[in-house]
């Protein structure tokens, strides 16, 4: 029974120091900091886009998109004041919200619009038309 004891003694011994063991390894990490956002509310959660140019802020009522590129803030999308989760699941511009108070989960599309100046370029039709249609017919 001795013997029994001290073999599984050395087992369990053993056993532990691989699982609970790690090797010792030292480097050396450098850190920089790129940008720090002051923003004026409390963020509640953040996740970053699938091809890591942007972040996305969750504060209360609101989900800031900010640029890592252009190193600002270029948009906000309204969203109800209970979410308190996000996250970026796929390329499809998707945004999965979800309140953990309201026992819902809310996912949202999002298109970036790009504003195209055609001040002073030659037009048809009415200055203010409410749709404009521009072509690009420089390109070889």
């Amino acid at each position: 029974m001795k013997k029994l004891m001290i073999v599984l003694g050395i087992f369990f011994f053993s056993v532990g120091q691989c699982l609970f063991s790690f090797p010792n390894a030292y480097g050396n990490i450098e850190i920089e900091a790129k940008k720090q956002l002051d923003l004026e509310e409390k963020p509640i959660d953040i996740a970053a886009s699938v091809d890591g140019e942007k972040l996305f802020i969750l504060l209360e009522g609101k989900v800031l998109i900010y640029s890592i590129v252009q190193g600002e803030i270029l948009d906000s999308i309204p969203v109800a004041r209970d979410f308190d989760r996000l996250s970026v699941p796929g390329k499809d511009n998707v945004i999965a919200l979800s309140s953990s108070s309201g026992k819902r989960v809310e996912i949202i599309r999002y298109k970036t619009l790009h504003k195209i100046d055609i001040s002073g370029l030659p037009f048809k039709g009415p200055e203010n038309a409410p749709v404009t249609i521009a072509v690009f017919s420089d390109y070889q």
